[in-house]
């Protein structure tokens, strides 16, 4: 008697009308968070010129840092120095470029290749291990949003990517990277890396320490030119058969 209740309310819920009414709501909620996401972007889209010209402006991450220092008394304090690119070597742009984004300048933003080629490993190691995010997007990611990998801010993510893309030049957006990257806890920027690692600006920053700074961006707390991890060093040898 329970069972055939069971299958006649599953049939009743599975009857044309309250499918047609399930799908409206569907389609309201969808719609109602369209709207409110589409809200949260107008209301957080940057004015371009601010960051395609002058000063290199404190990233989301670089604040977050400074007020999360507060509660871990144990941290460094903040090392970040930002200086023009021209003052950055080109060997260190060239090293970014080939540990971070080998397509950086084919590309508009996102590099649909690497997104296929991350997803492709993923699946066969079971967990994420890469996200086939671009230099541009990293650069989004740390002036503006968060580490968190949920759905929306990646969708944020893409849609600012482009914008970005549209108005700031290849060259502007490694500057900024190259200003705001973390290379280790509380350090951003090359020029406060060089600093921190070997006591010299960026400027004077040999190939090697170039390659062993781009080594570290996958995940600078844990693997540095400090730390000098097996994963580190494997990084660096790998970075360094381009040079």
């Amino acid at each position: 008697m329970f069972f055939s209740k069971v299958k006649k309310s599953s049939k009743n819920f599975f009857s044309l009308p309250n499918v047609v009414r399930t799908f409206k709501i569907s389609w309201k909620v969808l719609l109602l968070i369209l709207v409110m996401d589409t809200g949260y972007l107008i209301g957080i889209w940057p004015d371009w010129k601010i960051y395609a010209e002058g000063p290199i402006q404190q990233s989301n991450f670089i604040r977050n840092y400074i007020s999360e220092h507060y509660r871990h008394r144990d941290w460094p304090r903040l090392h970040w120095q930002p200086v023009s690119i021209n003052k950055i070597p080109k060997h260190m742009t060239r090293a970014l470029i080939v540990a971070e984004d080998a397509r950086f300048y084919s590309h508009s933003g996102i590099d649909t290749d690497a997104l296929k080629e991350a997803m492709e490993y993923n699946l066969s190691k079971n967990r994420f291990v890469y996200g086939g995010s671009t230099i541009s997007q990293q650069t989004i990611k740390n002036i503006f949003l968060s580490p968190s990998r949920n759905p929306f801010r990646k969708w944020h993510e893409f849609v600012l990517t482009i914008g970005m893309e549209r108005n700031l030049s290849k060259q502007r957006i490694l500057s900024l990277y190259l200003n705001i990257a973390e290379f280790g806890r509380g350090i951003y920027g090359v020029n406060a890396a060089a600093q921190y690692y070997w006591g010299i600006p960026a400027s004077r920053l040999s190939v090697r320490q170039a390659v062993e700074l781009a080594a570290t961006l996958p995940s600078p707390v844990k693997h540095n030119p400090k730390s000098r991890t097996k994963f580190f060093l494997k990084r660096v040898k790998k970075i360094g058969r381009y040079f």
